[in-house]
């Protein structure tokens, strides 16, 4: 049921507004207020999902009211009500943050279309606000050993801020949900998150997908296209697999980490972007680097962090909180009841050697949901976890 607070001063107005959206939608509950002072006090006590606020009034007027509420309840979507004088003032509290204004005496139409317009943003915000937590939550990294507790702990310190991360570790570790992490912690978590497979790219693609190019600029640019870096812009870009990056591309990623620019394929005119670089590899890049496939410079311009993501071998530990990680999704996803592994069953797959990491168990528990009994038992895990 949505919750409107009028704050108005005058009672007879309070009344007619209570009133009027009452009889439009017997689902509202309204509650008022005399003044800003008692309508701040109301916000700071209680949730409302809009409020209607005079800008004229005693003790507090209504453009303190919403500095102080922007504050403290952002999400809270402001209608201001304004006297034929107040129509100034009222335009202004929009570049406050207020959803609106509405003048005195409110029009009918205008009012009720003007509150559902504001209740649905607020719908919308609330579930979009949903969705990230779900969102986030799902790239959450599992598991308490040493080796995780240390990268949580440097993803702490590192994602508020603007440096270049290089995450290594062996395919399947989770590489990217170390990026991903990042991005969600940092400050541009609202703007987007691309993620570029360099190895699933051709060479001769790859310029081509990182920075756009314009019509005619090889056989098939039947049109000006934009490229990953502009679809970046004000968020974060990962790189993943840096290592098979052409040495061509590698020259125009470093300007654009030097000089935040890039150009298109085939343009002349440089674009600027404002794009935090991840980048992720399975390989030595230094190894890369002595064998000339791979630009010292660049190396260190995206090395000024580097997050080294541990083999599951090197985290046993955490085996039995990614089995019940894996079962609760899996029987999320298959919509059926959750199946419980057996403390023998969990030691036994804790002693294997899980050469293909994280992966590699999440499609072993996966086989053995499907496979096994009720609960996953020992002679489960012996007939069907066999490599």
């Amino acid at each position: 049921m949505p919750k409107i607070l009028v704050i108005e001063d005058e009672a007879a107005i309070r009344r007619v507004l209570g009133k009027i959206l009452s009889e439009e939608n017997d689902t509202y509950k309204v509650e008022e207020a005399e003044d800003g002072l008692a309508g701040l006090e109301k916000i700071k006590n209680d949730d409302y999902d809009l409020v209607l606020c005079d800008i004229k009034m005693p003790k507090m007027d209504g453009v303190e009211v919403l500095e102080a509420v922007k504050k403290i309840k952002p999400e809270i979507p402001f209608v201001m009500i304004s006297g034929h004088g107040d129509l100034e003032t009222a335009i202004n509290t929009m570049r406050l943050g207020a959803f609106d204004y509405i003048s005195k005496p409110p029009d009918l139409n205008r009012l009720l279309t003007t509150v559902r317009n504001a209740l649905d943003r607020k719908t919308l915000a609330t579930e979009n606000k949903t969705l990230k937590k779900r969102v986030s939550k799902s790239y959450e990294m599992i598991g308490e050993s040493a080796p995780i507790n240390h990268i949580k702990e440097i993803i702490e310190k590192v994602a508020p801020t603007e440096a270049r991360v290089l995450i290594t570790g062996p395919n399947g570790t989770g590489k990217e949900l170390v990026a991903h992490w990042l991005h969600e912690k940092s400050e541009r978590a609202t703007a987007p998150f691309i993620e570029v497979n360099c190895a699933a790219i051709p060479s001769e693609l790859i310029e081509s997908e990182l920075f756009g190019h314009v019509k005619g600029a090889f056989t098939s640019a039947v049109k000006d296209r934009s490229g990953k870096f502009e679809a970046a812009d004000k968020g974060t870009i990962f790189l993943d697999e840096i290592g098979d990056m052409s040495l061509p591309a590698q020259a125009k990623v470093l300007r654009a980490l030097q000089e935040n620019m890039i150009q298109r394929v085939g343009a002349e005119k440089d674009i600027k972007v404002d794009v935090r670089v991840v980048a992720a590899t399975n390989k030595d890049l230094q190894k890369e680097i002595a064998e000339g496939r791979f630009r010292e410079d660049l190396y260190h311009r995206l090395a000024v962090i580097l997050i080294k993501v541990p083999a599951l071998n090197d985290r046993r530990d955490d085996i039995p909180l990614l089995i019940e990680h894996f079962t609760a999704r899996i029987a999320g996803e298959q919509g059926t009841a959750q199946k419980r592994f057996s403390p023998e069953a969990i030691k036994l797959l804790q002693e294997y050697d899980w050469t293909g990491n994280i992966r590699e168990l999440r499609n072993v528990v996966e086989r053995l949901i499907i496979l096994g009994g009720s609960e996953i038992s020992e002679t489960d895990v012996k007939l069907f976890a066999s490599k």
